[in-house]
């Protein structure tokens, strides 16, 4: 069984950076797309980025388009999501999330982490 753990989340003043972790484990990983979702306060969860299997491709919502970059490091079973130039409306519970296809749009993920917490302030 999959399991997803994010780490890296916290406190930032608008304008900083955070880079936030998923660790996965479980041997289905390496031939997966992966993909970063974020849920704010009384919003619906909304897609952030995702990347290929072999991390050749990767999508972006239009809203972090330049300003966050998604990668993963396939050896060590790990997802990244480098989060420059942060807004408020960043402010999200931020969530790493796997899919079961080696390219995945936003609708393809079905295993989701616990969420870590992104707040920034202005």
């Amino acid at each position: 069984q999959v399991q997803l753990v994010e780490s890296g989340g916290g406190l930032v003043q608008a304008g900083g950076s955070l880079r936030l972790s998923c660790a996965i484990s479980g041997r289905t990983f390496i031939s997966r797309a992966m993909g970063w979702f974020r849920q704010a306060p009384g919003k619906e969860r909304e897609f952030v980025a995702s990347i290929s299997w072999n991390g050749g491709t990767t999508y972006y919502a239009d809203s972090v388009k330049g300003r966050f970059t998604i990668s993963r490091d396939n050896a060590k079973n790990m997802v990244y999501l480098q989060m420059n130039s942060l807004k408020p409306e960043d402010t999200a519970v931020y969530y790493c999330a796997l899919s079961l296809k080696l390219l995945a749009a936003a609708g393809d993920f079905n295993s989701w982490g616990q969420g870590t917490q992104v707040t920034v302030s202005a």
